[in-house]
């Protein structure tokens, strides 16, 4: 188990070397089940069909799906399709169409270390806007990853990210919502734990990063206002305007030298 530490007020779970190694192992199995699920999302595949094959590559790899069961939560991964931000449900109802977005967060659990990832995928022909948005998404995940340094403050990661979608709207001539409910969070022995990691805020606060520490990076980005509401399921959170939302997210380590992902194909 990871020793924890103690930083300003909060329970900080540090790994060894060995240790994120295994956290690696875990992030392997979960970019292999995103993989399977891209290669099947298509015109006329439900998301209950895509959680099914989520589930397959997970357990065939001798792990369990973080999701399933947590909390209540009834699937291996959550689907959102198009204005659903986050968390939706899979079901056999709901299936893909030409043109749509969904964005795909996974779990897994391996030897009792976790892996968190999720990917927008892009179904069909897309927009060039949507296609936009979801680029915009994806690379701010990456500069909030390159924020990721010892000796630097969690905030840091926030800044990073924020930034790079006021760039990316200016670049795009578009109106990028950050959605700021939810949020990256530490990861380890479970799969949401301290710290929480906004997505948005100036820069030098927060708990100091040290080697050891892991955490998923999980910006979500709207293509307008990122007000949100909860649908009455309890789970899918929506665009209050009904805009196109996106969602990428990578579980990193802070090293010695920098920071390593973890959630990256074997």
């Amino acid at each position: 188990m990871g020793a924890l530490a103690r930083l300003r007020g909060r329970d900080i779970e540090l790994k060894s070397p060995t240790e994120i190694e295994a956290m690696r192992a875990a992030g392997a199995v979960v970019a292999a089940a995103l993989a399977a699920v891209s290669e099947q999302a298509k015109p006329g595949v439900s998301t209950a069909e895509l959680d099914a094959v989520a589930e397959q590559v997970i357990r065939d790899a001798g792990a369990v799906p973080s999701f399933l069961g947590y909390h209540g939560f009834p699937a291996s991964i959550c689907a959102s399709v198009n204005d659903r931000i986050v968390h939706g449900i899979p079901s056999a109802s709901d299936v893909l169409a030409e043109g749509d977005l969904i964005s795909v967060d996974c779990g897994a659990i391996l030897d009792g270390w976790h892996g968190d990832s999720a990917v927008t995928i892009a179904v069909g022909s897309v927009s060039e806007a949507d296609l936009a948005l979801s680029k915009a998404c994806e690379a701010a995940m990456w500069a909030g990853i390159e924020a990721v340094r010892p000796g630097g403050r969690l905030t840091d990661i926030s800044y990073a990210i924020q930034e790079a979608c006021k760039a990316a709207a200016i670049a795009d001539r578009a109106d990028y919502g950050i959605v700021a409910e939810y949020g990256g969070h530490g990861i380890g022995t479970s799969m949401h734990m301290d710290p929480f990691l906004p997505n948005h805020g100036e820069p030098g606060k927060g708990p100091k990063l040290v080697p050891g520490m892991a955490l998923a990076i999980e910006p979500m980005l709207t293509a307008g206002d990122p007000e949100t509401r909860e649908l009455d399921d309890g789970w899918t959170v929506v665009t209050e305007s009904g805009s196109r939302a996106v969602h990428w997210e990578h579980t990193v380590a802070v090293t010695e030298s920098g920071h390593s992902v973890l959630t990256l194909p074997a």
